[in-house]
């Protein structure tokens, strides 16, 4: 299987999430559903099977977080020789013409995505064609709109 590509905060946040899940949740819901079948008749108990639901979901995300975990490359961009180009993990800032300011977005694995804390997957189109490129150079994002033009104006790697 391939290794996917995850930043080490971004992996820290899984580990933390898995500890969470693993030393907290876990006990607790097996708590309730211990409580809960002390109450009799499991098959009317709705606090069993809201329980009994939650541990589904909490044992479904573990083995989430563990195969994404274990198919993981974890990246410390710090660590990366500073050439000026753009790649998995750095943070760009990019001019557009056509909106008249500046966007600024880390380029991070698909789990950690979030555009609203600039947070953009290695395969949305704005990361692909912004990959390899350096300081000055213009990037063009075909978009379903059509085509955008950023100029990379500083790349990080923080």
């Amino acid at each position: 299987m391939n290794k996917i590509p995850i930043t080490k905060v971004g992996a820290e946040r899984l580990e933390a999430e898995l500890k969470e899940l693993k030393s907290v949740r876990r006990p607790r819901v097996i708590q309730a559903i211990a409580e809960a079948r002390e109450h009799g008749d499991l098959k009317e108990n709705a606090e069993y099977h809201a329980a009994r639901e939650e541990q589904g979901f909490i044992e479904g995300r573990i083995k989430d977080i563990e195969a994404k975990l274990s198919n993981a490359q974890i990246i410390d961009v710090t660590t990366l020789k500073n050439d000026g180009r753009v790649v998995f993990g750095t943070t760009v800032v990019l001019y557009s013409d056509a909106e008249d300011k500046e966007i600024t977005y880390q380029i991070v694995g698909e789990d950690e995505a979030d555009i609203k804390a600039g947070k953009i997957s290695i395969s949305s189109p704005v990361a692909m064609a912004l990959i390899g490129r350096e300081v000055d150079d213009v990037a063009v994002v075909k978009a379903p709109s059509g085509d955008k033009e950023y100029e990379i104006v500083a790349v990080s790697y923080i």
